[in-house]
């Protein structure tokens, strides 16, 4: 967990880490289904064509048991489908921190320490740390963990 107590101190952790961003700031593109959301990141980064690029996508949401969101487009996501959806491309190129920035936000209408928990769990393999970026008023919520 990284406490954050203003938007500016926020903004300053979040600039200063290098990692894979989760955040409500960074938009999926509307145009794209979740599938080709994260493939995309590997055709332009990796220059794969597109349907080894949605195989290894299709893998990853096949991890996070949720292939059923694959063929969705963001209008149609709801907040977790959305999440999901961010942390696919997030994972899809190896990093070794990822940032979920204020996952209330995120997911405003789900339990979301358990979710990210149990999300997580299903991927820990792919990243060394995960910084969960959160205000400190909300730190009961992580009072399980």
């Amino acid at each position: 967990m990284k406490w954050v107590t203003d938007p500016d101190a926020r903004r300053t952790l979040l600039a200063e880490q290098a990692g894979a961003l989760i955040s409500d700031d960074l938009p999926l593109r509307a145009n794209l289904s979740v599938l080709e959301n994260a493939a995309v990141v590997l055709q332009y980064r990796r220059n794969q064509d597109y349907d080894s690029a949605a195989d290894e996508a299709w893998t990853l949401l096949s991890r996070l048991e949720r292939t059923d969101c694959a063929f969705k487009r963001d209008p149609d996501l709801d907040t977790e489908e959305r999440f999901i959806a961010k942390l696919t491309r997030a994972l899809i190129l190896p990093q070794p921190i990822i940032l979920i920035e204020r996952p209330g936000l995120l997911l405003p209408d789900t339990a979301y320490p358990a979710f990210l928990d149990a999300t997580l769990a299903r991927v820990e393999d792919m990243y060394e740390q995960c910084w969960i970026v959160d205000y400190p008023w909300n730190e009961p919520l992580y009072a399980h963990r």
